[in-house]
């Protein structure tokens, strides 16, 4: 049995995943949690209550949210990998693939799926996360693929879109921004300074050409990088 963790902090999004795998006779659910800090601290309950070499014995995959208070799922995603490194995450998301998927596979993600995938897509992601494998859809890989060749030399990385420049932080603050959130608001659910973020904000202006938030929410909205 491949034994997952549903890591969601919408107890509605939970059930749905449960139930979607409750037919597969393959994939059982081993354990919830509604944040990412509730996430690490499962797994690594199961790693000290089941240490027999592998990363977290009782739990095979963990399903994991993006969009969370306290800490999104990239920086859990980024701590799980430091402390389990050969436990496989697979990255959920509302965000359209663009956004979020890349960034996701950099960190050391095993695959990206988005919520709208049914029953059987999910199971099968699951699957193969679980046998060692990594998971990307067609659309995914086409991103990997320009993404890549950004990166191939200087005047292709200048061609890249203005919030791929944006480091992991910025891009936090920039996505919170895009959705109306203050800078004291950000600060609460980053936890952060409001001075770090309004140091942030300042950094996203500049990289984006924005001038406001208005134009940070413009510019979001243009690139398709909003949810849906």
């Amino acid at each position: 049995m491949i034994k997952v963790l549903i890591c969601d902090d919408h107890l509605i999004v939970r059930q749905g995943i449960k139930q979607m795998l409750a037919d597969t006779g393959d994939i059982v659910v081993a354990g919830e949690a509604e944040n990412g800090p509730e996430a690490i601290l499962r797994v690594r309950e199961a790693s000290s209550a089941n240490a027999v070499g592998s990363d977290a014995q009782g739990i095979d995959v963990i399903l994991m949210d993006i969009a969370m208070p306290h800490r999104d799922g990239l920086d859990v995603l980024r701590q799980l990998k430091a402390e389990f490194p050969k436990l496989p995450v697979l990255m959920l998301s509302t965000y359209p693939d663009k956004q979020y998927a890349v960034r996701s596979l950099k960190l050391g993600a095993a695959g990206y799926l988005n919520k709208s995938a049914d029953s059987e897509q999910m199971s099968a992601a699951i699957r193969k996360v679980a046998a060692g494998g990594l998971f990307i859809t067609p659309t995914v890989a086409e991103h990997m693929a320009t993404a890549l060749g950004a990166g191939v030399g200087a005047a292709r990385a200048a061609d890249a879109p203005m919030h791929e420049r944006l480091s992991h932080r910025e891009y936090q603050v920039f996505r919170l921004l895009a959705v109306g959130r203050s800078v004291g608001e950000i600060a609460e659910q980053l936890v952060l300074s409001s001075n770090t973020v309004s140091t942030y904000r300042a950094r996203i202006l500049e990289k984006t050409g924005a001038r406001n938030d208005v134009e940070l929410a413009l510019y979001a909205v243009r690139q398709d990088l909003m949810p849906v």
